[in-house]
């Protein structure tokens, strides 16, 4: 049986690894639960592999109410000082008390644009950035795009949404679409396979 060619950095027989890039990485996402799912995982995964955060997830989901950012926002510093003993996410202070901030934020921005999604997507003009690379040494870390964005939901006072995370956020999330050309999700997502 053939192997599928994948991007560089899925392209192990790391199973969470792969289903992940198989099936989430890079489509475009609307919801804006997962949207927030997904730039707080980002935000988690500073200084730490991707891995580590894909193990964590449901950790992640059943400490901070399935991302739910209402009960997320209304949560207590008490609250959050429990999830540091919760050995299934990153315990790490400043990320979990980020988490916070960020709902409060994301609420701000859902009043103001309709939806975090009707915001986000914005930057791109609703259609996704094709980034035509060859290779995963070819994958840039930050973007002029990744600038904007961060600086601005850094100005809304959001934390841990550096150009890096933010870079790597809208990857996830298909507004940039950055699966190598070989990559068998690459022709899937850009409208040329089936």
């Amino acid at each position: 049986m053939t192997e599928v060619a994948r991007c560089g950095w899925a392209s192990s027989n790391n199973e969470l690894c792969n289903d992940y890039h198989d099936n989430e990485w890079g489509i475009p996402v609307h919801d804006d639960r997962l949207l927030f799912e997904m730039l707080i995982l980002e935000g988690a995964q500073a200084g730490l592999k991707w891995e580590l955060i894909l193990r964590k997830r449901q950790g992640y989901r059943r400490a901070f109410h399935q991302f739910d950012v209402k009960k997320i926002a209304a949560m207590k510093d008490k609250d959050l000082e429990s999830r540091l003993r919760d050995p299934e996410i990153i315990r790490n202070r400043l990320k979990v008390f980020a988490v916070r901030k960020n709902a409060r934020a994301f609420i701000t921005i859902q009043e103001e644009f309709g939806s975090f999604d009707s915001y986000i997507w914005q930057f791109v003009n609703g259609k996704p950035i094709v980034g035509n690379r060859k290779t995963s040494k070819d994958l840039p870390a930050t973007s002029q795009l990744s600038d904007k964005v961060s600086k601005d939901l850094k100005k809304r006072g959001m934390s841990f949404v550096g150009s890096t995370i933010i870079h790597a956020f809208l990857q996830a999330v298909g507004l940039i679409n950055d699966h190598i050309t070989s990559c068998f999700r690459y022709a899937q997502l850009v409208g040329k396979g089936k």
